[in-house]
């Protein structure tokens, strides 16, 4: 039996027994998106398939650094951080090209904490969609950097004057992946071993940073994908003694880091596209347009789930092909959000203002669950935006948060947010961007001790 293949529990059991493996690599993702797992002996994955296994769900209460929250009430120190119940998702069965012969499998968090679980956050939104009668088809694209330093190095260094796999600006580069072919086989062989889906993959503009396409799938499907593309891109590059980076932006001399999500709506009825109806204006149906009308309303309130640092804010500036306000255009690349019309199969949006450095689940879960509130709710998007999108003034209520601070604030307040996710995750996630943010004031940059530290 191929990995791909598996889909129940006996499923799993068969596989690990063919192999004759002593151990099953599992992992579960945190809130940051970062993928936290263990080894299991057999014995202990077999029991685990039926009754799932504890982890400490400490993973849901500290930071990407590993820091505690001081503000959240699920899990602390009030709590003891006990371990929370993980259920395996057999089918998310894996070869890891890394580790011959190893398997790897993807959990979520059960209840109670399935409530603020990502994977499970993400569930519920596509659950509100089956129950509306549509799938939903999404593809993810990443920039990320690549630099010939390790995490020892880079550290060293204090993460200045870096040395990136290639120099200058060379987008589309084919001199650049024929030098370097074997680290471009490498990348696209990994992502078949793994089935994650590498549709296209290029150089960036900027020195040494690629962009990879993922092929579109099921929604679930499509997110755990891109959280494990995240992971394996950076342990390929470690094993080759480089580091792989998805941070927003990591450099002002440099562009940033795109994490744009394609999208789209099918009739489960019709089994037919909900997004393209040619007799309207841009292919673009009814529900196509009150989809991106939510997504347009919402975004605002919505962007501490697809901006979740503080460095996310440092991409989402004028002419570096980051959206400043939530406006939509047809084939707009200035714009938040791009509808690219087409055939009934290629119509879809694109959610540009989306990073590498967020979480996939919550970004696809903000996306989707904007888009059909907008359903819901009938929210015209109004008329889309021509030419440049950072020199036309919107209404204030389009325009995005400044700080992490403050799109931390406006999804707790957010009605709509707390409808579609439930308090227990916006209380607990916008805690967490709040912590993120003041642990960033606790910092005394370089910049303040050049400016003030004499003068001032």
């Amino acid at each position: 039996m191929e990995p791909r293949a598996v889909r129940t529990a006996e499923d799993a059991r068969k596989i690990v027994r063919h192999r004759n493996l002593s151990h099953v690599k599992v992992g579960v993702h945190d809130v940051d998106g970062i993928l936290r797992g263990k080894y299991l002996h057999r014995d202990k994955f077999f029991s685990a398939l039926d009754g799932g296994f504890g982890f400490c769900d400490v993973v849901l209460g500290w930071d990407s650094n590993d820091q505690l929250y001081d503000n959240v009430t699920y899990t602390g120190w009030h709590t003891a951080y006990p371990d929370a119940a993980v259920r395996i998702v057999p089918e998310s069965c894996r070869d890891m090209p890394t580790e011959a012969g190893g398997l790897f499998f993807l959990c979520e968090f059960a209840p109670p904490a399935e409530a603020i679980c990502p994977r499970g956050t993400l569930r519920r939104v596509l659950d509100r969609a089956g129950k509306a009668g549509y799938d939903v088809k999404a593809g993810f694209e990443y920039e990320f950097f690549v630099f010939e330093e390790s995490p020892h190095t880079v550290r060293e260094k204090h993460y200045r004057n870096l040395k990136p796999i290639t120099p200058g600006y060379f987008g589309y580069s084919v001199l650049r992946n024929s030098v370097m072919a074997d680290w471009y086989r490498d990348l696209l062989a990994f992502g078949e071993d793994m089935d994650l889906g590498l549709e296209g993959l290029h150089t960036e503009t900027g020195a040494g940073v690629l962009e990879a396409a993922l092929r579109v799938d099921d929604g679930l499907p499509a997110a755990d994908k891109a959280a494990l593309f995240k992971t394996f891109t950076k342990v390929m590059a470690q094993q080759r003694g480089w580091i792989a980076s998805f941070m927003a932006k990591w450099s002002k001399d440099w562009p940033g880091c795109g994490g744009h999500v394609h999208m789209s709506l099918w009739d489960r009825r019709k089994g037919s596209s909900a997004f393209h109806d040619a007799k309207d204006a841009h292919s673009m149906s009814k529900a196509m347009r009150h989809f991106v009308g939510g997504q347009q309303a919402l975004m605002p309130e919505l962007l501490a789930l697809v901006a979740p640092t503080v460095n996310s804010y440092r991409r989402l500036i004028p002419g570096y092909w980051a959206p400043t306000q939530a406006a939509w255009g047809v084939e707009n690349r200035t714009t938040a959000l791009r509808i690219i019309p087409g055939s009934p199969k290629s119509t879809r949006v694109e959610y540009r203002v989306a990073a590498a450095d967020g979480n996939p689940y919550l970004a696809l879960a903000a996306a989707i669950g904007s888009g059909l509130w907008g359903i819901e709710n009938g929210i015209e998007p109004g008329d889309p935006v021509k030419g440049n999108a950072y020199e036309i003034k919107r209404p204030a209520k389009h325009q995005l948060p400044r700080t992490l601070t403050e799109a931390a604030e406006r999804l707790h307040r957010s009605k709509a947010a707390r409808a579609l996710f439930g308090d227990a995750f916006v209380d607990h996630y916008a805690a967490t961007r709040e912590w993120e943010e003041r642990e960033f004031r606790k910092h005394i940059s370089d910049w303040e001790l050049e400016r003030y530290f004499e003068i001032i």
